[in-house]
């Protein structure tokens, strides 16, 4: 073949090869999810491709880290919330023998005494009162409950010559009338006072006591009540000084009061 046909054929296979790479160029990439044991992947391997892996995205720090800041703020926000409301309504009253300052539980009260005659709050001023919430027809509590109010009281006028009033305040006036209730407390002890009255004022007055009860009903017309069994004990300036609840034994309730009055003393 003539030399100058060598050269011309060079010179077109020249400007033929950029063509010819750019279709049949570097191998198409291939995707892949988890799938690396395929024969498509080991010939691409063979044939020196780059097989870049697709995995499923992560999500980054950053897009969790602000929902989780607003949630954790709120929560911060409200519980010191919680806190400064519990402390403003609740500070110092609590019911497991601890002291109570201030007009906070209690308040006044018009209702009548076993010998229909009308009490309230005044009566009892200048006197220490230990005070409970209850009814005659308490199969249980109740019943514990005024028998140790009675034995405290003893103990404290008999060996510590201090007086205090027993009060029995009832929760059940529609069948706690005057003369059942005086019935009722003379078999502990005649010297505890019993108050009962309209519902309306019993109502408005364990409300002021933050007295918890409730009727349940019974078979026929028969109902019992539920009701919080805990023991007051009031100042000489009316104030509720200590709220004892059903732990407390005869002895354990004397011995409290003792040291409530000789703390005040001093």
């Amino acid at each position: 073949m003539p030399v100058s046909r060598l050269l011309v054929l060079s010179k077109h296979l020249q400007r033929q090869q950029p063509n010819l790479l750019q279709r049949f160029g570097p191998c198409k990439r291939i995707q892949s999810r988890s799938y690396t044991k395929s024969t498509g992947h080991r010939r691409a391997k063979r044939e020196g491709c780059s097989v870049p892996v697709e995995t499923q995205a992560s999500p980054s720090w950053r897009t969790l880290i602000f929902p989780v800041a607003v949630f954790a703020g709120l929560a911060g926000l409200m519980y010191c919330n919680d806190q400064r409301r519990a402390i403003q309504k609740g500070e110092g009253i609590k019911c497991d023998c601890a002291n109570v300052n201030g007009p906070i539980i209690g308040g006044p009260f018009t209702l009548v005494d076993t010998e229909k005659q009308v009490v309230t709050e005044q009566d009892f001023k200048g006197k220490w009162v230990l005070m409970y919430f209850g009814y005659t027809s308490s199969p249980d509590i109740g019943p514990e409950q005024v028998q140790v109010m009675a034995k405290a009281i003893d103990t404290l006028e008999s060996k510590e010559n201090c007086k205090v009033l027993a009060v029995f305040v009832t929760i059940d006036p529609q069948r706690d009338s005057p003369s059942h209730l005086r019935a009722y407390l003379k078999e502990f002890d005649s010297r505890i006072i019993g108050l009962t009255g309209p519902v309306g004022a019993i109502r408005q007055m364990a409300q002021e006591y933050r007295v918890y009860f409730r009727k349940v009903e019974e078979e026929g017309d028969d109902y019992l009540v539920e009701s919080s069994h805990n023991i007051y004990l009031i100042n000489p300036n009316l104030e509720v000084s200590r709220c004892f609840g059903v732990e407390y034994s005869a002895e354990e309730l004397s011995e409290a009061i003792l040291e409530e009055l000789k703390r005040a003393s001093s």
